[in-house]
C-alpha cells in the first residue's frame, strides 16, 4: 500500500516539475534564456518572411496599371445581356401587375440616359472612335434616351399592347474597338419570321462609344444599347417564342458553343390574353 502511495506522489511531483522545476528554473522543460532565444528566432524568421512577402507584393503592384487589367484575353470579346434582367419574359395582357415587374426595371435602367442628363455630354461624330489617350479625365458621348423611339419608355415600353421592348447591350470591355460596323440582329427560332423594330435604326452600335477606359477614368460612361420591339400579332399570343440576338457586322465573336452569352443572348417571350 505504501509503495502505491509513493509512486502516486512521484508521478504528481514529476508533472509539477515539468511545468516548473524550482531546482533548475525550467518552465515546461526549458530555461528562461532558452525560451527567449526561441522567441527571438521565430520573431526574426517570421519577420523575414513578412518582409519578403511585402517586397514581392510591392514589386508586383509596380507592374500593374491602376486603370487597365494586365491580362484581358478571357474577355477580349464581350457578352450580350438584355434588360429587363430576365431570360424568360412571361405575362398576361389583362394583368398590369404581371408586366409591371418588367417595365419598372427598364425605367430605372434608362434613368442615366435621360435627354436632360445627356445634354451635358459630348455630341460625338458618328462612325469614329472617341479616343482620349492623352486626356486624364475621359469625356462621354451622348446617348439620348429619345434615340430609342417607341422603346424610350414614354408609355410602358409596349408591354400593355402585347408588343414588348427588349434592350440589348454589350458588356463593357476596357479598350475594345470593334472593327466594321457592329450592330444587333435578332431572330425568332421558328419557321415564320417575327417582325421586329430596332432603335437606333438597324440595331447600330456606333463606334463613337468605343473605347471604354474603365470605371475610374470613365465614371460617367453610358454604354450604347439597342432596343428591339417585338411586333407580336394575335396569332403569336398564348405561345412561347425563343428569340436569339447576336452582334453582327464586326470582328466580334458570336458563335462559341462553350459560352452562350459570348456575342449573343437567347431569351423566351410568352404573352397571353
Amino acid at each position: 500500500m505504501a509503495n502505491k502511495e509513493e509512486k502516486a506522489d512521484e508521478k504528481q511531483s514529476s508533472w509539477k516539475d515539468f511545468f516548473y522545476n524550482p531546482r533548475t528554473g525550467e518552465f515546461i522543460g526549458r530555461t528562461a534564456s532558452s525560451w527567449a532565444l526561441i522567441f527571438l528566432f521565430y520573431l526574426v524568421f517570421y519577420g523575414f518572411l513578412a518582409g519578403m512577402f511585402t517586397l514581392t507584393m510591392w514589386v508586383m503592384l509596380q507592374t500593374l496599371d491602376e486603370h487597365t487589367p494586365t491580362y484581358r484575353d478571357r474577355v477580349a470579346n464581350p457578352g450580350l445581356m438584355i434588360r429587363p434582367r430576365s431570360l424568360e419574359i412571361k405575362y398576361n395582357l389583362s394583368i398590369p401587375q404581371e408586366y409591371s415587374k418588367y417595365v419598372q426595371p427598364l425605367e430605372l435602367f434608362l434613368q442615366p440616359y435621360n435627354d436632360s442628363l445627356q445634354e451635358a455630354n459630348e455630341a460625338c461624330p458618328e462612325g469614329v472612335y472617341f479616343e482620349q489617350d492623352d486626356v486624364e479625365v475621359k469625356k462621354v458621348c451622348q446617348f439620348k434616351r429619345s434615340v430609342l423611339g417607341h422603346c424610350s419608355g414614354l408609355d410602358d415600353f409596349g408591354y400593355s399592347k402585347g408588343q414588348p421592348c427588349i434592350l440589348v447591350k454589350m458588356n463593357r470591355v476596357i479598350g475594345l474597338k470593334p472593327q466594321g460596323n457592329p450592330c444587333i440582329s435578332c431572330k425568332a427560332k421558328r419557321e415564320a419570321p417575327l417582325q421586329m423594330q430596332y432603335f437606333p435604326a438597324e440595331g447600330k452600335l456606333d463606334k463613337s462609344y468605343f473605347p471604354y477606359y474603365g470605371k475610374k477614368l470613365h465614371a460617367q460612361y453610358v454604354q450604347p444599347v439597342v432596343a428591339v420591339k417585338l411586333m407580336l400579332m394575335e396569332e403569336d399570343y398564348n405561345s412561347e417564342l425563343t428569340v436569339e440576338c447576336k452582334v453582327e457586322g464586326s470582328n466580334l465573336l458570336n458563335s462559341d458553343e462553350r459560352d452562350k452569352f459570348l456575342g449573343r443572348v437567347m431569351f423566351r417571350v410568352s404573352v397571353s390574353k
